[in-house]
């Protein structure tokens, strides 16, 4: 089977963090950029890559790729595209353009061109005048950046941070993609304890009980690919298969949190619950100076409440204060905290050992990692 050319969509910040889960999952050869990673691999790549990225927004078959300064070079560039490789006859294809550095820089414009051009390819294939577009999606996604286009299908549909176990019309205020990624970069492992004294809906908490128990983040949800032609149904069975034979949940959790908000925390255990983890994971409503971190060498991850831009509101300033005073008496704890709040270090009696950027489209914010000291290696019998 021949290879074909995958894009793992990733929010700015986490690119190495999913060229890692890429090559864990077998996947070598790598280009990495800002916001994607491009790599070659075949058919099954798209099930496995869609079932196990937690840190990727979604994934996409790459089409073609050519500069595209006119609207007649961009659409004979989608125009000689191979769609019919990949759209049956009946298959419906929805159009996304985004415009960035180009001198094509009408979205709406470009949209229209790309969707006539990829139409005329297929009316032409299959010697049809119009076509139905009444079976499965394959969505066209186009990115024009510094006048090259590149064209692709959408493998996922939904953003791959829905995973399936919460309701959306309420989003969470940190995204299970940025969740999970700050999980990762505090080397957390389950035989530590990780607690969450500002919960929330308990993001991070459940994303951390994925990753300790080796489950698929994306098995609980479905994509529109699993209804394409050219990947066969047995791709899928299989990559189910090996993703649920995988999971070790066997493994004891030290997973905590809390949250001075009763109904947010009725919402946690709601979702936890809907995740298959709801007694896994303790959540109580209490105040930030009573949380009950217990346990040594264990992780803090959490996302603080909304300040304002001149600075903190009265309730946020004495969270701040009590969460640092609490931190600073777990002496064998790390802490990561993601905040908007450029003045958290005031309120922590040091300065963070690193700062890093992290936005997805809804947070827009720094990760502060206190680290504290590594816990000791088990010797060896």
């Amino acid at each position: 089977m021949s290879a074909i050319q995958l894009i793992a969509v990733v929010p700015s910040g986490l690119e190495a963090i999913a060229a890692r889960e890429l090559k864990r999952l077998g996947y070598e050869d790598l280009m990495v950029e800002s916001g994607k990673i491009t790599f070659a691999a075949e058919e099954r790549a798209i099930c496995r890559s869609n079932l196990w990225l937690r840190c990727a927004e979604r994934v996409l078959v790459k089409i073609a790729e050519f500069p595209a300064k006119t609207p007649e070079e961009l659409y004979e560039g989608v125009r000689s595209a191979p769609w019919h490789e990949w759209i049956p006859e009946d298959g419906a294809f929805p159009v996304t353009v985004e415009c960035a550095k180009s001198a094509l820089y009408d979205a709406q414009a470009c949209q229209a061109i790309v969707k006539k051009a990829a139409a005329d390819k297929l009316a032409m294939k299959y010697r049809k005048e119009s076509l139905p577009e009444t079976g499965a999606c394959f969505r066209i996604d186009v990115s024009l950046l510094n006048d090259l286009a590149t064209v692709a299908l959408d493998t996922s549909g939904a953003a791959l941070d829905e995973r399936g176990y919460r309701r959306r019309q309420a989003a969470p205020a940190v995204r299970e993609t940025t969740a999970a990624a700050v999980v990762r970069l505090s080397r957390w492992t389950p035989d530590r304890p990780l607690y969450d004294p500002f919960c929330g809906s308990g993001t991070f908490l459940i994303e951390a009980a994925m990753i300790g128990w080796n489950i698929a983040p994306g098995l609980r949800r479905t994509y529109p690919s699993e209804h394409w032609p050219r990947i066969a149904p047995s791709m899928w069975k299989d990559a189910r298969e090996e993703a649920f034979d995988l999971v070790r949940d066997d493994v004891p959790l030290q997973l905590a949190g809390s949250d001075p908000d009763p109904e947010a925390v009725e919402r946690a255990r709601a979702y936890a619950r809907a995740a298959g983890l709801g007694g896994d994971i303790r959540y109580e409503s209490l105040p930030v100076e009573k949380m009950k971190a217990e346990g040594q060498y264990g992780v803090i991850a959490t996302h603080l409440p909304q300040v304002e831009p001149s600075g903190a509101s009265r309730e946020s300033d004495a969270a701040l204060r009590q969460l640092a005073a609490r931190f600073q008496s777990l002496e064998t704890w790390s802490a990561f905290i993601l905040s908007p709040a450029k003045q958290l270090e005031h309120y922590f009696p040091r300065k963070a050992d690193r700062k890093q950027k992290m936005s997805d489209g809804r947070l827009d914010a720094q990760l502060f990692q206190f680290l504290g000291p590594s816990p000791p290696t088990l010797k060896r019998a």
